[in-house]
């Protein structure tokens, strides 16, 4: 699946037209429109954990194991 990201902003008028596309012409193509925050507070958020130290137990145990039902 190829994806084109175009990011813009929402006019008076509520209405956004999308020219340029890099398909072709009777191509099916899906329209997903998505609110962006902010690129700053996006990457602040996604990535809590950068630089903190890990500590990893049993790292090769199994995790949950009482919660699948299958295993019962």
């Amino acid at each position: 699946m190829n994806a084109h990201v175009i990011e813009t902003t929402v006019p008076e008028s509520g209405s956004i037209s999308v020219s340029g596309l890099p398909f072709s012409p009777g191509t099916n193509v899906e329209i997903i429109v998505l609110e962006r925050k902010g690129k700053a507070a996006s990457k602040e958020r996604r990535f809590t954990m950068r630089g903190m130290p890990h500590t990893y137990i049993d790292p090769t145990e199994p995790v949950a194991v009482a919660d699948w039902e299958a295993l019962k």
